[in-house]
């Protein structure tokens, strides 16, 4: 049996981790094969971490957010699909491979091409690159006429003791909405009536802000029309979410867990009003809790089981995780259990665990472009502005990876993503009231900042936040709360030159 995470182990824990990455327990990291730091490593990774104290210039390597595995910046909208730069000639066939598999389009059960059948019976899409289109960010549907196909509502109850997980402290039971599982699904195979089709409303909301400038932002509701299955359950909780944009995903994966860990504050014993806390969940490919890292909420450990539990949810495609060959149906929609799918032959799943590995091999290998504009002096000037501010508090800019036996392009890699991955209070106003492990209501985990000025060019927008209601950066940043609630007083009341110096140093990274 695993030993218990608590808020008072979480010390102890730290130290052992330091000390050895073998551990048995709910912090190991059993996803990696790990060389231990030396002491005189460690030294140096807290001196290249450290925040700066001189605004003058750029840190050394700045402009290498993905450390050797940085590319060049593409002038197209193919600027987040390339593999890592220091994958090597073996690497990028293998990634090659993985690409052909994340943008195949799967077809319904029985079929002639076996290898590309068992979609559905309910989806939300035929591809990983029909949500994810140009490795990119999703959006919300503009309009009626709009396809939904980038994004989702995750649906769930609340759950009873039974529900919970006994070794992760706090955690949270949920349990699927009875009739419609974890997610809407509003796509299905022939002769399946799809779950619903998810409507979203949006209230203007006017900000003043400092110089005269005002901002407007969009408040959404959601429901949901054309109910295929009945009524849900009057306890349904809802979650949108919005596809997130696949880049440096493999980085964040190798950051030590004691690193993630040591940012954490849960009882904001420092007074500075942040009070990060990790998430722990359970592992299906390990068997044991894990620290959160991947998600809008941290919600899956490893690049494998979030792939893997997108398979399942929102394409209907069984995989050595989520093996149940009718994906999302429940037992409340017999007729789409009883449908045709695509698994029970040499593969045993619908993709089988080379297939996973290859697609969770391209994910964890889409490099992230350099930085632009690094030593411009307004993008300097809105970098001071972002630590005089306290971004730095939850964007934490920069860690270095473990070293590992078997991941070189991934392998102590200084990397800047600007985000510590806990999890953090956001306020009412972006409150989807519905957790995930422990994760509350409010919480959100840190968004990784590289790569966002690239947004427009890869995906043709600017939408940003978990529901993709926010059509701008400055936007985004006025919809935070809670934890954030300074941070964003002081964007709306600062001098407009700070003000667009701040958000030209986020356009950089």
């Amino acid at each position: 049996m695993p030993r218990r995470w608590t808020k008072r182990t979480s010390t102890i824990a730290l130290a052992v981790l330091a000390a050895s990455p073998l551990v048995a327990g709910p912090l190991d990291e059993p996803h990696l094969t790990i060389i231990p730091r030396t002491p005189d490593e460690a030294v140096r990774i807290a001196a290249a971490t450290a925040l700066p104290k001189s605004f003058d210039a750029p840190a050394p390597f700045e402009e290498l957010p993905g450390g050797a595995a940085t590319v060049r910046v593409r002038a197209n909208a193919d600027a987040f699909s390339q593999p890592s730069a220091n994958i090597g000639f073996e690497g990028e066939l293998t990634f090659k491979v993985g690409n052909g598999l994340f943008r195949k389009v799967w077809v319904s059960s029985p079929a002639s091409t076996q290898a590309s059948d068992g979609l559905g019976p309910l989806y939300n899409a035929r591809s990983c690159q029909r949500c994810h289109l140009k490795d990119g960010r999703g959006h919300p549907p503009e309009g009626p006429e709009d396809s939904a196909v980038s994004m989702f509502l995750r649906v769930s109850i609340p759950g009873g003791p039974e529900d919970a997980i006994e070794d992760i402290e706090d955690y949270i039971a949920t349990r699927p909405e009875p009739t419609y599982g974890e997610q809407i699904q509003d796509f299905a195979l022939a002769g399946l009536p799809a779950e619903a089709q998810m409507r979203i409303a949006y209230e203007e909301i006017e900000v003043p802000l400092s110089g005269g400038e005002v901002a407007h932002l969009r408040r959404p509701t959601y429901s949901l029309a054309d109910l295929g299955y009945g009524p849900l359950h009057p306890d349904a909780m809802f979650s949108p979410r919005v596809a997130p944009q696949m880049i440096g995903l493999g980085l964040l994966e190798a950051v030590p867990a004691a690193d993630i860990l040591a940012l954490a504050d849960p009882d904001d014993a420092d007074g500075d009003g942040i009070s990060g806390r990790p998430n722990i969940v359970w592992s299906v490919e390990y068997g044991q809790p894990m620290l959160g890292r991947f998600g809008l909420k941290a919600g899956a450990p490893t690049v494998k089981h979030q792939s893997a539990g997108a398979f399942a949810g929102d394409i209907g495609i069984s995989n050595p995780l989520f093996s149940a060959g009718h994906g999302e149906c429940t037992e409340a929609q017999a007729d789409c259990r009883a449908a045709p799918h695509g698994d029970g032959d040499e593969r045993v799943t619908e993709i089988d665990a080379e297939g996973l590995d290859l697609v969770a091999f391209y994910s964890q290998n889409l490099a992230v472009p350099a930085r632009r504009d690094v030593d411009d002096p307004q993008v300097l000037h809105g970098k001071q502005v972002f630590h005089d501010i306290g971004c730095v508090s939850c964007h934490r800019p920069a860690f270095v990876t473990h070293r590992l036996k078997d991941r070189p392009a991934q392998s102590f890699q200084l990397i800047w993503p600007h985000t510590d991955m806990l999890l953090h209070d956001m306020g009412e106003g972006l409150a989807d009231n519905r957790p995930e492990a422990r994760a509350t209501g409010r919480e959100w985990r840190t968004a990784p900042l590289w790569g966002l000025g690239l947004t427009e060019r890869v995906s043709g927008h600017t939408h940003f936040l978990h529901d993709g209601r926010a059509r701008s950066i400055l936007e985004a940043i006025l919809w935070h709360g809670g934890e954030a609630e300074p941070h964003r007083d002081a964007v709306a009341n600062m001098p407009p030159e700070d003000r667009a110096a701040l958000i030209r140093f986020i356009e950089s990274l």
